[in-house]
């Protein structure tokens, strides 16, 4: 009996100090509802559909609000004005990264998406200025592109018009390109080795999206040994790292420092350069996990969105029949689409921002934190305190885009037919944690949907109305369902 007593004193010992955790330093942050102790808000949250969540706390507690996951406070950002206020005018104080525990783990504090400080600084720094050197928003990349739509679209042409699932050729297309410029080389549709990239692509967003994920970032250390699909996570990415070392391997048989080739080259040559640096900052796990978060996000996101895209034009034939109206006006049927051909397609363009507009693909970002103690709307976010970014409601707010929900061009157009730019189209987020490859990815969308409906007739399987375009799921990611459609050439 004696026993009991002391456990029960030593529990509520310990519920007392989660209690006190929690509030302690809470008058400062914004209000939010109140926590349970250990667990936080997560019992108040639709894990499955956290956007939604987020959008009903929005409208008890405003556009800035705090929720406990787990026993670790998050600041969330919801809306335009608070959204903007933070990531652009206040962009400094907002630029750290926030706690992702599995992402951590696999990373292990390299790379450029889950590092802070000055080591994330010049980190993303070099890889942007590598892009742009490789070609990123000039005519060489975009020439590689050309040419990977050409293979799509010779792969499109042996389904015969039948029944087909876009899935798996659109992630070639895309790897391929994120390919060539980490590897210089670019595999074919039949290779064992890419399709066993896009099964661990695919099957890692699947993941990152159930709320499976979310509920072991809120308890890392309670679920880290544990069964669960983290374990994959951490599996698949042996795997990619491990293809990543064997071609760095490759690469520095063959560096020629006159004559780099690709971003294995150039981080090589940097690593080089800096070996007598006290503060080495580019180092051999530096350079597998840079290449393995541009191979990964340049991959999925893109053929996602591709993925995704296919499927709306399905849904909205007449939307379909004007973009192709303005591909044979402009360019004709014959010439392959270029970079230069968009500033002529205000309806093209359209479409293709009304697409990331309404899918929303990322909704909340990834995980910012602030830089320092930060005073913000008369509110204290202590240095290091999570932000939490909705992208989703500055991409479906009703005053910008009327009649978020619905998919509509109209959109980012004037009454004169003009493509018309808005300041809350941030599907790549915004500030200093902007995608760093987004010029590529707006590259990729127009030249591949362009030049696939240039050469394609769309036909679905059902009834336009019966299709269904909800996500089937909606962590991390809006992943969208599964869909046959044939590609009749035109």
């Amino acid at each position: 009996m004696d026993l009991v007593v002391v456990l029960v004193l030593c529990l509520s010992c310990w519920l007392l100090l989660s209690l006190w955790k929690q509030s302690s330093g809470k008058g400062k942050l914004p209000p939010g509802p109140t926590p349970l102790p250990f667990i936080g808000n997560i019992l108040q949250l639709d894990v499955k559909n956290l956007s939604k969540s987020l959008s009903n706390l929005s409208k008890a507690y405003g556009p800035v609000f705090t929720l406990y996951f787990g026993m670790k406070p998050t600041v969330v950002l919801y809306g335009y004005e608070a959204v903007k206020e933070a990531l652009i005018d206040l962009g400094e104080e907002f630029s750290a990264r926030g706690s992702f525990p599995l992402a951590e783990k696999v990373n292990k504090g390299h790379g450029i998406l889950f590092t802070n400080g000055n080591k994330w600084k010049e980190i993303r720094r070099f890889s942007l200025m590598t892009l742009r050197t490789l070609g990123m928003g000039k005519s060489d990349l975009e020439s590689r592109v050309q040419e990977e739509a050409c293979h799509l679209v010779e792969a499109l042409r042996k389904t015969k018009a039948l029944p087909y699932d876009p899935t798996f050729v659109l992630g070639c297309a895309s790897c391929n390109v994120i390919c060539s410029i980490i590897f210089q080389n670019r595999f074919d549709y039949t290779d064992q080795t890419l399709i066993g990239f896009l099964k661990i692509f695919n099957e890692n967003l699947k993941i990152l999206s159930s709320p499976w994920i979310q509920i072991y970032n809120s308890f890392p250390a309670l679920l880290d040994h544990l069964p669960g699909s983290h374990n994959t996570i951490l599996k698949n990415s042996v795997f990619i790292n491990n293809y990543i070392l064997e071609k760095i391997k490759e690469h520095q048989e063959s560096l020629e420092v006159n004559n780099p080739r690709d971003f294995i080259d150039y981080f090589l040559m940097k690593m080089g350069q800096e070996k007598d640096n006290d503060q080495l900052k580019f180092t051999y796990e530096n350079l597998v996990t840079s290449a393995s978060d541009l191979f990964g996000a340049g991959t999925e996101t893109t053929s996602t969105t591709l993925r995704y895209s296919l499927l709306l034009l399905l849904k909205h034939p007449e939307v379909t029949a004007k973009v192709q109206e303005e591909i044979e006006r402009v360019i004709g049927r014959c010439q392959s689409p270029c970079m230069q051909d968009r500033s002529r397609m205000p309806y093209m363009n359209a479409v293709l921002h009304e697409i990331q507009r309404y899918i929303d693909l990322i909704p909340n970002s990834l995980p910012h934190a602030v830089t320092r103690d930060i005073k913000f709307r008369n509110y204290v976010i202590p240095k290091g305190t999570n932000v939490l970014v909705s992208l989703t409601s500055v991409l479906h707010d009703e005053q910008e885009f009327p009649n978020p929900e619905v998919f509509d061009p109209a959109h980012f157009l004037d009454d004169n037919g003009n493509f018309k730019k808005s300041d809350y189209f941030m599907p790549f987020s915004a500030g200093k944690r902007i995608c760093l490859g987004e010029g590529l990815a707006r590259m990729e969308l127009f030249l591949f949907l362009t030049t696939i409906l240039q050469k394609f007739t769309l036909k679905s399987l059902v009834d336009p109305k019966d299709i269904d375009t909800t996500p089937i799921a909606s962590g991390f990611s809006h992943v969208p369902p599964p869909y046959q459609l044939c590609f009749i050439p035109i």
